[in-house]
């Protein structure tokens, strides 16, 4: 039976309580002392001896009530440790001031394969082959920065926690340095954690808004491309929404528990795109961290790494990453150890990389790898159904956002909607929704409140019948509108191949506009 015996803490007051248990012929096998209390584990006491037992403690002057416990705390904190480093997925090693191992955790004995038993029987030099950091460790009294080390041979950034020795048991200051706590931490767990910063749950072919039979085909085709394990090459005019659709993929995948991580090639000069993408050794060159640094294509192991702006990587950087995407092997800048993951590589572009290949700015045997898969993000110009869609999306996210009562487009704004060519895509839409929020007083919006006032089309006016508010839906609104539009240019451009080139849209969705609204003399 374990139990608690309180007390009123003086000189001698333990011993005198461990007397009464000898004369009583009790054997103690655990004591505990945390004043106020004394903890005792005594194998041979039962339910019926306990008044006897207090009777006797009672006699000893400051003794309290003795309380049966299930488990003693120093137990119950130990195996909360020994349950907290078991469970825990990075390498976790102690050590005391002289750089021994003292306690080592089933992730650490898993990396070095070892036992925890034979970690506890080495010192930190021995597991990370380099005595030159126990040594620095130990003369900086454990207060150094994060670096990366060498586990068993494979990379680990590691974190250093100096413990503290308390000066007295009445002060909180810390006094000498007694050890450390080494936490250790793999490339492809700091892409997880980068991933659960930047993005959280990845999204899927949902956030993708768009009912038009181009958004609609596109997700359909996609959906079989996501489970396909190889290279995707997205294209699409620059605003269309390509990285969304590559985090869609990467979401729809066999991988989508694992990081996903981008690199844009126009946001970075070559020098530092290659160290972000392949990462670097320990002094590789001036500047960089002194123990080294993973890239994104280490990081995403078992992940994705997304390439934005493909046609913007240099030659050199091209040649390097057709030898991953060969092999999937690399060297980090420095190195000489080949590393070798499991990465699918997502690159989009808005150039045109076969036009490229021809003037001899892009490789093409990489053109190739890239392009094993293709999707082509539709211009918003040829999802003309998705413009009022996208735009109340937009309006919602950014009255949020402004902390105002969610607005709406009358019939002028949405007119001016419609009739724009949208030429910088969904991210123009976006912008000019929020800009229009953040300006405006009213709750609804007119065109006016956008950043142009009128209903035309590259000075080309329309008039736009009915009165802003006889329309009852969305939906007669667009009909209206494109009912109006479709009748007076057609006037000047009459055929369908013609009006889709006057509008810089799709022929097949004029034709399909033309039959929809009856106008005369289609084609």
């Amino acid at each position: 039976m374990r139990v608690n015996i309180p007390f009123q803490d003086r000189v001698g007051i333990a011993h005198e309580i461990l007397a009464v248990l000898a004369r009583q012929g009790l054997n103690v096998q655990v004591v505990e002392v945390d004043p106020p209390h004394i903890y005792i584990d005594i194998p041979e006491l039962k339910h019926s001896m306990l008044a006897a037992l207090q009777a006797d403690c009672d006699q000893v002057e400051g003794v309290g009530t003795i309380e049966v416990v299930d488990i003693l705390p120093g137990i119950r904190r130990r195996l909360n440790l020994d349950t907290i480093m078991a469970v825990m997925e990075d390498p976790v090693l102690a050590i005391d001031a002289l750089g021994r191992i003292v306690i080592a955790n089933a992730a650490a004995a898993e990396v070095t394969r070892c036992t925890e038993k034979q970690l506890c029987e080495k010192s930190l030099y021995q597991v990370l082959q380099d005595a030159t950091i126990q040594q620095q460790l130990i003369a900086n009294e454990f207060c150094a920065p994060t670096r990366e080390v060498l586990l068993n041979g494979e990379p680990f950034l590691m974190d250093v926690t100096p413990v503290f020795e308390p000066l007295s048991a009445e002060t909180s200051s810390d006094g000498k340095a007694v050890g450390a706590l080494l936490t250790l931490t793999a490339p492809k767990r700091i892409g997880e954690r980068i991933h659960a910063i930047q993005r959280g749950e990845v999204a899927g072919f949902e956030a993708i808004i768009g009912e038009s039979e181009a958004i609609r085909s596109l997700k359909k085709r996609a959906a079989r491309v996501a489970v396909v394990d190889a290279p995707l090459l997205i294209t699409g005019e620059t605003g269309t929404g390509k990285e969304l659709l590559a985090q869609a993929c990467h979401g729809a995948s066999v991988r989508r528990n694992a990081p996903f991580l981008e690199l844009n090639c126009a946001a970075l000069p070559e020098s530092l795109a290659e160290s972000e993408l392949f990462g670097y050794m320990a002094g590789a060159f001036s500047g960089a961290n002194r123990g080294g640094k993973p890239g994104l294509i280490e990081m995403a192991n078992g992940g994705t790494v997304f390439l934005d702006e493909i046609g913007e990587m240099s030659l050199y950087l091209q040649a390097k990453l057709l030898r991953f995407l060969n092999d999937g092997k690399f060297r980090r800048i420095g190195g000489e150890k080949e590393v070798q993951v499991d990465v699918r590589v997502v690159s989009a572009t808005h150039r045109n990389l076969r036009k490229m290949v021809q003037e001899g700015s892009f490789r093409e045997d990489l053109f190739y790898r890239l392009n094993v898969l293709h999707l082509e993000m539709p211009p918003l110009r040829e999802r003309h159904d998705d413009i009022l869609l996208l735009a109340r999306h937009f309006i919602e996210r950014a009255c949020t956002q402004a902390q105002k009562p969610v607005s709406r487009l009358n019939q002028s704004a949405a007119s001016a909607m419609l009739s724009n060519p949208w030429r910088g895509n969904v991210r123009q839409l976006q912008n000019v929704v929020f800009r229009a929020i953040t300006m405006a007083d009213q709750k609804v919006l007119d065109a006016s409140d956008l950043d142009w006032a009128e209903g035309s089309i590259a000075g080309e006016t329309l008039n736009i019948p009915g009165d802003q508010d006889t329309f009852d839906t969305w939906e007669a609104s667009v009909n209206q509108f494109e009912t109006a539009l479709l009748t007076k240019l057609y006037q000047k451009y009459p055929s369908s191949r013609k009006l889709a080139a006057r509008l810089d849209t799709s022929h097949s969705m004029i034709a399909a506009k033309l039959r929809k609204h009856g106008i005369a003399g289609r084609r």
